[in-house]
């Protein structure tokens, strides 16, 4: 892999958006975070944290000490974030409850919940040119954090999104990164384009 210094991303400002689980983001980085999709507002400076970690169980043997192959057991794809707009969004998300009542503002935490299953899209962008999206199709709020209620700082509601595997009819990952361009000024449809183009040169070159 060769250096270059403009595949280097900073996530300079971003959005977080939630629908019902298996909700399909929008088609193209042209288009907008449109309803079913909710926008969940301000976060804090932290941005999002994302986790991946995977547990590989060893197959050991009787013939060595070290182990001879290693087999998944586990996977756990999260991200972390704290909301700070206080609303019927997010604070339905954030406690996995709808509103208790047409025209009311109630949030009632059950004895006995259900889960929430959800859908998240998170959006950043590196500049004017530069689009990242991240989008877990079907998960749910595994963790939340202690919310302080004081005089000085901003009312924080910190959770942890954890995916889960899709039921969908056919294969879905449990989330998917994608990128309008992997570098300022180059699509990745370019790049392809340019790749096709080499090749026909080549070919043609060949059969001269």
């Amino acid at each position: 892999m060769p250096l270059n210094a403009s595949e280097i991303r900073v996530a300079g400002t971003g959005r977080v958006y939630v629908a019902a689980a298996h909700t399909a983001p929008p088609a193209d980085f042209t288009k907008t975070w449109d309803s079913p999709w909710l926008d969940l507002g301000y976060t804090t400076a932290d941005g999002v944290k994302f986790t991946k970690k995977d547990k590989l169980d060893p197959v050991d043997s009787w013939q060595t000490v070290a182990a001879i192959r290693y087999v998944y057991s586990d996977r756990d794809l999260s991200v972390k974030l704290s909301l700070l707009q206080i609303n019927p969004d997010s604070l339905a998300f954030f406690f996995g409850t709808p509103l208790t009542g047409a025209g009311t503002l109630n949030f009632e935490i059950a004895a006995a919940p259900r889960v929430d299953e959800r859908a998240l899209g998170i959006e950043f962008r590196d500049g004017p040119d530069i689009t990242h999206r991240f989008v877990i199709h079907r998960g749910v709020v595994t963790d939340t954090d202690e919310t302080s209620f004081t005089r000085t700082t901003a009312i924080k509601l910190g959770l942890t999104f954890t995916a889960m595997t899709p039921i969908r009819a056919g294969f879905e990952p449990l989330a998917v990164w994608s990128m309008n361009r992997t570098a300022p000024g180059t699509t990745a449809s370019v790049a392809a384009s340019a790749d096709e183009s080499d090749s026909d040169r080549a070919d043609t070159a060949s059969e001269a």
